[in-house]
């Protein structure tokens, strides 16, 4: 989920060699390879950026279905928020995983600090998955300084992909009304200055101006404005929300699930202000349901969902594979889903839209 502010890209660059993912696809549980090896453990570590969201708690579905699948346990933890002062908690979990002796750890870190646990882990043979958004890339590169670093593979969604579709699929709701205007301003609130924030700004900007310059009918009519902020606090998102309305805008994209609380809030203390904006939003909770479910005041047309189901799955999928010698796959990109009032319960169903 979320946030974090690390480049996937650093990782794929230069820190996941052909020789050190060989090096760790010989860790296994049957005494060959590092210490986690011999031990016999057949428990996976997972340190996750949080443990009670919805969001964390369908990852922790995947990783243990992924588990139980393979024949290993699941220990699952994660730090109160994912904020700075939680990062000394996050880092005694990770110290846990390497001392415990796991036979493999998936991560997805909130701030840095993590290169002394995390070349232990290599000492220690132990193979490492990072998910979600990752770990950060100063303790990336300071692990590949040190030839010491454990990590085989990544799992995430793609962000901009994601962003993409999200794109798209706004595009085609929003198109006639577009057509029919002579300007149509199209807003963006970035949640944050992360890469993740970045890319989810991003992907949508690119697309959706790529798919309203390619239309005739469209083409020339749409500016984006675009609110950058630091994060959730002091209503940052409710204070976006007014700048861009402020400047015209007839539609409004938003970056991850806080600010689609932030701007649910603020619409349903404002009487029929913003009822003539439609609005896409992205991930998903319980507010963003109930908003896309509404059927008066302004508009959530849809949003796109990260499968975190999948995410929590295919890290622990991996993670074994290298404990088994199996062929690990390096990048695994999870594709996010469009969804909408019409195919809403099906996704919550089958762990793709989470309530909570």
């Amino acid at each position: 989920m979320k946030t974090a502010k690390k480049v996937l890209s650093v990782l794929l660059a230069g820190a996941m060699t052909a020789s050190l993912a060989v090096a760790f696809t010989g860790c296994n549980n049957n005494g060959e390879g590092g210490e986690s090896g011999g031990s016999g453990s057949k428990t996976i570590y997972v340190v996750a950026k949080g443990d009670s969201h919805a969001f964390w708690q369908s990852v922790k579905a995947g990783a243990e279905a992924a588990a139980k699948d393979r024949g290993y346990t699941i220990n699952f933890r994660g730090p109160a928020s994912e904020s700075a002062k939680d990062l000394p908690s996050q880092l005694e979990m990770a110290t846990t995983a390497v001392s415990q002796g796991a036979a493999g750890i998936v991560i997805g870190t909130i701030g840095e600090g993590f290169t002394n646990v995390l070349s232990q882990a290599y000492d220690k043979g132990i193979p490492v998955v990072q998910f979600d958004s990752g770990v950060w890339a100063n303790d990336i590169k300071a692990l590949d300084d040190m030839n010491k670093n454990p990590i085989i593979a990544s799992v995430a969604t793609s962000n901009r992909d994601a962003a993409a579709l999200a794109a798209e699929n706004f595009f085609n709701e929003i198109k006639a009304d577009i057509a029919a205007s002579e300007k149509y301003v199209v807003g963006i609130i970035q949640h944050d200055e992360t890469q993740t924030g970045i890319d989810r700004a991003g992907g949508f900007e690119e697309k959706f101006k790529a798919l309203a310059e390619a239309d005739e009918t469209t083409k020339g009519k749409v500016t984006i404005e675009k609110e950058v902020k630091p994060g959730d606090a002091d209503n940052a998102y409710r204070t976006a929300l007014e700048a861009l309305y402020e400047k015209g805008i007839n539609a409004l994209y938003m970056c991850n699930e806080g600010v689609v609380k932030q701007v649910s809030d603020a619409i349903a203390a404002a009487g029929n202000k913003y009822d003539n904006i439609k609005f896409c939003g992205f991930d998903a909770g319980t507010k963003q349901i109930d908003w896309m479910k509404a059927t008066s005041g302004p508009k959530l047309v849809g949003s796109v969902a990260q499968d975190s189901y999948q995410i929590g799955y295919q890290a622990v999928e991996q993670v074994i594979n290298a404990i088994e010698k199996k062929d690990v796959t390096e990048t695994v990109g999870i594709a996010g889903q469009w969804w909408n009032a019409e195919n809403v319960d099906e996704l919550i169903k089958s762990n793709i839209v989470y309530e909570g």
